[in-house]
Parts: structure tokens; C-alpha cells; sequence
């Protein structure tokens, strides 16, 4: 077992690189299973997840160079010429709900797909029924049988018009996937506009693939017959570039992220500004900067993009347990997202919880404590916590944070954090 120890009150000064997107990584791994040519793919971040997701690929026979030496392999090279095994076991969904997302291109490919039903996680049940309706649509007949999905298309996926009851970004990513390899047009109607989709979107058009409407809420998709080989670099992370230049509102100091850009963090960088943060735009970084010695509170509310992302919630409520005044942090997105809230009143913070409403009162110090990460979000939320309290902060279970934050501890101490990774 690993923790976290920090000892908290040091500004914040360098330089960090931000790593590719985990969430586009894991949806342009699974649209690997569409095509029997190679693809090559740049900029996979160096995570559990990502390297969870390899293993399950070549569970289903797709060659995967590069996965021996995970951790020091920059281009990753898959070829799913043969797919020999078309099921996804519980063994290796349990470890993931992103596994999900090879449904799609499964039953696309082979015409078959068997993939173990993820479950509930801790912040929410994020039920998968919008992703199989959605895929009956296009011809797959589909049941649930002692916790798996058995879905089936022996004569082909055929496109149809798509509506989702409410945006969902999985079930997008899984209809999209699907459809590519679909006969015929398939509109998918109040679609996710994630930039992870339209990076997803911009791997499949270079493989190939005709898709119109990428960035909004109506994609058009023309079935092709078959997808070609490509080389391809997943965009940055944009949660993990949000979750930095907030360490910097909550500790202080300076830091420029390279590879972040303004374009995909435009309203979170308004939030910035409101609380307190500069921000400077340079050609392949953004430098932010807190500019006072106390930060102003804010009423926010999570929302589908372009709105505030639930992603960064947990981060934002940690920097608002130090602000003036008292703020309201609204969840729309899961329902049970607050798990960190306890957490951070074990710091000294002041949060009531009423729904799914978090209402934060700033203190002026919080105090170092042991703690316990209960989620990805959640995790780093109690880093940037640690970075700012007084004394001592323990974050244990810290295996939840090397699922989306790769090298974080490195990154803060290359910044100047005293923050070190201890074998317990």
C-alpha cells in the first residue's frame, strides 16, 4: 500500500506538462477494434486505466506493441487484424466502467459482442440503458443475462436516427463507434460536444470514417465498409490542465502548462478570473497566477459541455473551502458526488451538504490530516487541500488518483510542492 504525504504551504512555481486526455485515450482504444489494419496512436497518458484498457484489447486477440514496457513506450501500435474473443469478462470490466465503450465497436465488427454489465461506482450508478436502446436502434438485438449484455447483429448494424432522451457521453462515444461501420446514415440527435468526442471523431475520419456535426449536438454519420490504417496524437488532458491551474489558486505562486489551450477551458478559465486567478496565453502554454492573497467566492453549477465540467467539482470545492465569503457548488451530472466533502471537513473546511447542493463557507487556514481518496476526482481534490493546509497531510488509497494523473506527484515536485509517494 501507498500514500500521499504533503507537507502543505508552499507556493507553487514551474513548469508542468500536461499529458494526453485519458477520456478521448480510452474511446480511441476501443474504435481500434473497427478496423483489421495497424494504427498508431501518440500521447496515451501512462495510467491504470489506460494500461487496463491495453490488457483488455488483447483479451479480444488485438496485437498491442508497446504494452511490455508501458510506462517508457511514447507511440503505441495496435492491430486487431483478428478478433478472436468477442467478451469482455467481469474480471477485467470490474476494474474500469470505461470498458463499456468496446460494445460498440465489437458489435460493429464481428457482428457479436458479450460484455459484463460495469455496475455502480462511487459517485453514481450511471446506468448504461441509453447506450443499449440506442444500439437497437440500429438493428442489434440485445439482452441481459446474469449480469452481462449479450448483443447480436449477425447480418450488420444498419444507421437509423438517433435521439437521446438526455445527453450522455458514453452512449454518444458507443453509438458513434457503432455507427461508422453501420449501412447507411445514422443522425444522432442532443449528442455529447465534448472535445474528447470530436477528437474521438477526428481519429475515425482519419481512418477513413464519414462523420459531419463533430462539436455539436447533431452528428451525421455515413456508414463506410471497411476503415484504414493511421497515425494519430491524442489531444491533451483539459481536466488535468483545470486541476493544475487550480493547485495554483489554492497554493499560490506561478505555473505555466504547457500544451494547455485557451480554446478548450474557455468558461472554466472565466471561473479563474472571477476568483481570483490570472491567466496569460502563450503560444503553446497558458501561465497562471494567483494575484492576491485571498481568493473570491463563487456560485457554480456542473453542466454537459461547454458548461462548468463535473470533473473539476471536487478540485473547485477544495479551493473554495479557503475563500472569502461562502459559495454554492450545484452537481448536476452525478448524483452522488460530494465524497470528498467529509474529507475536506476532516481539514478544517466548512461544507453543508443538502442534496445536490454543497454550500462552502472559506475558512482562512485548513490543517493537515490523514484522509482517504474515495474517487479519481475526489483524490486530487485532497492534493490541492494538502498544498495549501497547515502541517502534515496523508491521502491514502491513492491508487484512485494513478487512474487519471499521471506522474502528479513528480509534476508538484518539479514545482517546488513537498509532496512525496510513501510505502505504507
Amino acid at each position: 500500500m501507498e500514500k500521499i504525504s504533503i507537507e502543505g504551504g508552499k507556493p507553487l512555481f514551474g513548469k508542468v506538462e500536461i499529458s494526453g486526455s485519458k477520456n478521448s485515450s480510452l474511446s480511441i482504444l476501443a474504435s481500434c477494434l473497427l478496423s483489421d489494419k495497424q494504427v498508431s496512436i501518440l500521447g496515451i497518458p501512462k495510467l491504470t486505466d489506460t494500461f487496463f484498457f491495453l490488457e483488455l484489447l488483447s483479451s479480444f486477440g488485438v496485437e498491442v506493441k508497446g504494452l511490455d514496457n508501458f510506462k517508457n513506450t511514447k507511440k503505441f501500435i495496435l492491430n486487431a487484424k483478428k478478433i478472436t474473443n468477442n467478451k469482455a469478462p467481469y474480471n477485467l470490466v470490474k476494474k474500469m466502467r470505461a470498458s463499456i465503450l468496446v460494445l460498440g465497436p465489437l458489435l460493429a465488427r464481428t457482428g457479436k459482442a458479450i460484455v459484463s454489465l460495469p455496475g455502480g461506482c462511487s459517485i453514481g450508478l450511471r446506468p448504461v440503458d441509453i447506450h443499449l436502446k440506442s444500439l437497437e436502434k440500429l438493428g442489434a438485438r440485445i439482452f441481459i443475462e446474469k449480469g452481462y449484455i449479450y448483443a447480436e447483429a449477425l447480418k450488420g448494424l444498419k444507421g437509423n436516427k438517433i435521439v437521446f432522451p438526455k445527453v450522455s457521453v458514453g452512449a454518444t462515444i458507443n453509438v458513434l463507434m457503432a455507427a461508422v461501420l453501420a449501412k447507411g446514415t445514422t443522425e444522432i440527435h442532443n449528442a455529447a460536444k465534448e472535445p474528447e468526442i470530436e477528437d474521438l471523431g477526428l481519429f475515425l475520419k482519419s481512418m477513413g470514417a464519414k462523420i459531419e456535426g463533430l462539436g455539436t449536438n447533431k452528428i451525421l454519420v455515413e456508414g463506410v465498409t471497411k476503415l484504414e490504417k493511421t497515425n494519430y496524437k491524442v489531444m491533451l488532458d483539459r481536466i488535468e490542465a483545470g486541476t493544475y491551474a487550480l493547485a495554483v489558486a489554492i497554493a499560490g505562486g506561478e505555473i505555466e502548462l504547457v500544451g494547455a489551450e485557451k480554446k478548450l477551458l474557455t468558461f472554466f478559465l472565466n471561473i479563474l478570473e472571477t476568483i481570483g486567478v490570472e491567466y496569460f496565453v502563450t503560444e503553446n502554454s497558458i501561465i497562471f497566477k494567483r494575484n492576491s492573497n485571498s481568493l473570491n467566492s463563487i456560485d457554480v453549477t456542473t453542466e454537459p459541455y461547454p458548461g462548468f465540467p463535473t470533473d473539476l467539482q471536487a478540485q473547485l470545492m477544495a479551493v473554495m473551502a479557503i475563500s472569502n465569503g461562502t459559495s454554492v457548488i450545484t452537481e448536476n451530472i452525478f448524483e452522488n458526488r460530494f465524497m470528498h466533502a467529509p474529507e475536506l471537513i476532516r481539514m478544517g473546511a466548512k461544507i453543508k451538504l443538502k442534496n445536490n447542493l454543497a454550500i462552502v463557507e472559506g475558512v482562512k487556514k485548513l490543517k493537515g490530516a490523514e484522509v482517504m481518496a474515495t474517487d479519481l476526482r475526489a483524490s486530487v481534490s485532497l492534493v490541492l487541500a494538502g498544498l495549501a493546509a497547515q502541517g502534515k497531510t496523508n491521502i491514502n488509497r491513492i491508487y484512485h488518483i494513478d487512474r487519471g494523473y499521471q506522474d502528479i506527484v513528480k509534476k508538484l515536485q518539479f514545482c517546488g510542492a513537498n509532496i512525496k509517494r510513501i510505502t505504507v
